[in-house]
């Protein structure tokens, strides 16, 4: 049996990736995947054969993997962060009946929920919830109840691709939603371009973040009505009971 792996790359750098991920794209023929990650791979893609398509190309660069692999030769398809999430492991799953001689092993990642916590602290210290806000494949209807469950549950939210040119609105409608549940100053994060070049954080209020710009390279990260500054980081406590410190005396 021939196996097509998809690999987390993470936030992208080489040495943020997990060590299985960066030895087995090391020893593969062919790397598959959109361009934007495949230049994220640096000297990891020397000599392998690129294969790439644009944005909204996905199951044809799923195709190109599964006839790669179908030759012998050993392929990879790459996804930032992780590829069950957001990615490209749950398509290949299902294409895969059509390729029956090669089996897809998934490779996890480093998501952005938990690189972009990282960036600003700790704000994912209890329950939470990752929705994203893009509507091309999950009705807008359906993204303004998720965020209203979430929201009425109190539960820490993450927000992937929060904006794009044409849903330059998208993040003050998602904020506003949760400000039926929440007051203004809830504490809020959000990370650009997580573990790359250019890499900006910023801890805001929930009022402040609905009128802040941001871009499909943002991770938001909204607090729960517990999430506070401490030390100018984002924490959400997870109720560990603290001992109270000694007198000097003591």
């Amino acid at each position: 049996m021939k196996t097509l792996y998809v690999i987390g790359i993470g936030p992208g750098r080489p040495d943020q990736m997990t060590l299985r991920a960066a030895r087995m794209i090391r020893d593969c023929d062919v790397i598959v995947g959109y361009p934007v990650y495949t230049d994220l791979l640096g000297d990891l893609k020397e000599g392998k054969e690129l294969l790439t398509t644009p944005m909204r190309q996905e199951e044809k660069r799923c195709r190109m993997a599964f006839e790669a692999a179908s030759s012998g030769r050993k392929v990879v398809m790459v996804c930032s962060g992780d590829p069950g999430v957001y990615g490209m492991a749950g398509l290949l799953y299902e294409m895969g009946e059509d390729y029956p001689d090669v089996a897809v092993e998934v490779v996890s990642g480093v998501t952005a929920a938990l690189s972009g916590a990282a960036v600003l602290g700790a704000p994912l210290m209890h329950d939470f919830a990752v929705i994203s806000l893009s509507d091309l494949m999950t009705p807008w209807d359906l993204i303004e109840k998720r965020l209203a469950a979430a929201a009425a549950s109190d539960m820490v939210i993450c927000l992937y691709n929060p904006s794009s040119k044409k849903r330059a609105d998208y993040l003050k409608k998602a904020c506003r939603i949760v400000m039926q549940h929440a007051s203004e100053d809830r504490v809020c994060g959000l990370v650009q371009k997580i573990g790359r070049e250019g890499e900006t954080s910023r801890i805001l209020t929930l009022a402040e973040l609905a009128d802040t710009a941001v871009d499909m390279f943002t991770t938001v990260f909204i607090g729960n009505s517990e999430t506070r500054r401490i030390g100018g980081r984002m924490v959400t406590p997870r109720g560990y009971v603290l001992s109270e410190k000694p007198s000097k005396a003591d």
